[in-house]
């Protein structure tokens, strides 16, 4: 991070968002909006005076899920690039109740601006990388059985990995949520909301057989005389040395159990988990003090609508939609857009970054050519029938198509005069057709499949 916030030919963008984006491979224009942030980055020098002085110690930081408290001027994390703070407005004192200011007072370099508004920026793009992630899948909603809103005790393995980090609300110390002491027995279920049709999952979440193993181990080494019990559905290792962490992760004791977790229980200050263990072919209960669930991935919440603005789908589980899984694992079907990571699907860090160097060597090879090779089976358009209804227009799903005005002359002693036909950016259609049936006065064409052609090849067929 810090490596590319350095680099001369990177501009980075924090704390924005993209609004819109319109054009086609070679020329797409972006609309980014820049949030306020209530801090001038270029005079900041990122000294940490105003997080100290401010009074308001008291809000939830959301990097730790809620486990620490952060001030309402503060950096996301720790390691945050830029490392310069920024103004939370809606625990400000100062934006909402207009009172305070104490940040202003201190700061030495008076980068605190209480006026900053949003800016928006439009850039010439030639091509786009989308590496937008993933979200966690709600588990709190949709597994009531392992007690959603009652056990604090009941963790994600993301809250987990805040815990055993250096830089987390504990400073690496293993804790118990509920009451702040050490847990001797503690419980992974994985697979909570993947590989599970029921909560409409269907899919391996790839990475959390991996994670769980090295949670596991944490806990042994970590913690004198603990026990690490991990529920599976099979345990999947298929990255280079990753079998012999898993063993690892068991020689070090770790003791695995096959089998689905059904119910999780309070039995004092214990937590109960009923289970079965399948290779035993019985059930069996657990004690434990503290349980962590390796929960699925998911898209991020607006990632259909960001696909929809920029002209791509996504599959059935919401994951952006490569061009071909085999032949074109790092393009969409809109020219000049890659996808990098796990917004395209669950994966762990090295599937991840070898993508992104995949998806950086074909912008390399667009941006190397001096022409571009386009897809020769386009649709076209006859002028001479073509109305200007614009039923084509909402149905390409490429945004290939668009209305333009025409100029003509007019007959008989009539004047020029101008009507809109429809045209067919060709660097945008990937020749789906679906347009062709939307066209009520067939001006719409195929090349290659025109309707000529169809009628000919079927009459063909029937001699």
């Amino acid at each position: 991070m810090v490596a590319a916030a350095q680099h001369p030919n990177i501009e980075l963008m924090t704390y924005s968002e993209v609004t819109k984006v319109s054009g086609y491979i070679g020329n797409f224009t972006v609309t980014v909006k820049q949030k306020p942030k209530y801090v001038d980055w270029e005079a900041c020098t990122g000294c940490g005076t105003c997080i100290e002085k401010c009074p308001t110690k008291k809000v939830a930081d959301e990097f730790n899920f809620g486990m620490g408290k952060r001030t309402a001027i503060h950096k996301l994390f720790a390691q945050a690039v830029p490392g310069k703070p920024y103004i939370d407005a809606e625990n400000c004192l100062k934006l909402t109740k207009d009172k305070c200011g104490v940040c202003e007072k201190v700061c030495p370099t008076n980068s605190i601006n209480f006026k900053d508004v949003a800016v928006y920026k439009e850039l010439e793009i030639g091509a786009i990388v989308m590496a937008t992630g993933y979200d966690q899948f709600e588990w709190k909603q949709a597994y009531g059985e392992y007690g959603y809103g009652k056990y604090p005790d009941v963790i994600s393995g993301l809250e987990f990995e805040r815990l055993v980090s250096a830089g987390g609300p504990t400073g690496g110390h293993i804790i118990r949520p509920s009451d702040g002491t050490e847990p001797k027995n503690i419980a992974f279920i994985k697979c909570v909301g993947s590989r599970d049709d029921t909560k409409g999952k269907s899919y391996c979440s790839r990475a959390c057989c991996m994670y769980t193993a090295k949670h596991a181990y944490q806990v042994k080494t970590k913690i004198e005389d603990s026990e690490a019990y991990v529920f599976y559905m099979d345990v999947r290792t298929a990255g280079k040395n990753y079998e012999e962490f898993y063993q690892r992760a068991l020689n070090a004791g770790a003791k695995y159990i096959r089998g689905r977790v059904s119910k999780i229980y309070p039995r004092g200050d214990k937590l109960i988990l009923k289970s079965e263990d399948t290779l035993l072919g019985r059930a069996i209960e657990v004690e434990a003090d503290m349980v962590v669930l390796a929960t699925a991935m998911v898209p991020s919440a607006d990632a259909t609508e960001l696909a929809k603005k920029i002209g791509f789908s996504v599959d059935k589980d919401g994951w952006f939609q490569e061009a071909h899984p085999k032949l074109q694992p790092v393009e969409t079907f809109a020219a000049g857009v890659y996808l990098a990571g796990t917004c395209q699907g669950p994966k762990d860090i090295p599937d991840t970054v070898a993508q992104a160097s995949g998806a950086a060597v074909k912008v390399l090879g667009l941006f190397s050519k001096t022409e571009l090779a386009t897809e020769p089976m386009v649709s076209e358009v006859d002028i001479t029938k073509c109305s200007g209804c614009g039923l084509c227009v909402p149905i390409c799903p490429y945004n290939a198509i668009s209305l333009k005005e025409l100029n003509e002359r007019g007959g008989h002693g009539h004047g020029p005069f101008t009507r809109q036909v429809a045209q067919v950016n060709s660097s945008l259609c990937q020749g789906c057709g679906a347009c062709i049936p939307a066209c009520r006065t067939l001006a719409l064409n195929l090349k290659g499949f025109t309707n000529d052609q169809l009628v000919s090849e079927v009459d063909t067929l029937c001699l």
